[in-house]
């Protein structure tokens, strides 16, 4: 069965470029562009890992990422930041929040696909 990966993402071009690396890599990948809805889509059908965006409409990726920490269910589920502001303090925040790794946008396609096949354990 293929892995899973939910990509957390508001920008199409994003969505598009993430979604056709990890496809041809055998993931299935699933898409969710409201940062309102975005916990509650992580537990309704939680996914091997989550490839989240710092800015999104409704709530940010930073109060995501805390939540999902806070909750048992999601405690230790891979999630890898997404953004364009790449700043060190936006790198600090991120880590100290739980995120299990920080990537800014751009990225190379490479970079990503190592990057999820590392988080996810091969």
């Amino acid at each position: 069965m293929a892995r899973r990966v939910l990509l957390i993402e508001d920008e199409p071009n994003i969505i598009e470029a993430v979604s056709f690396i990890l496809s041809r890599d055998g993931w299935t990948v699933h898409t969710h562009s409201d940062g309102a809805s975005a916990v509650a889509r992580v537990h309704a059908h939680p996914p091997d890992l989550v490839i989240l965006d710092a800015m999104l409409p409704g709530r940010s990726g930073y109060d995501i990422l805390q939540e999902l920490r806070g909750a048992e269910a999601t405690r230790h589920l891979p999630v890898m930041m997404l953004t364009a502001r790449g700043q060190a303090r936006d790198r600090e925040l991120a880590l100290k929040l739980g995120a299990t790794h920080f990537m800014t946008k751009p990225f190379s396609n490479a970079e990503v696909l190592d990057r999820v096949r590392a988080l996810a354990g091969g």
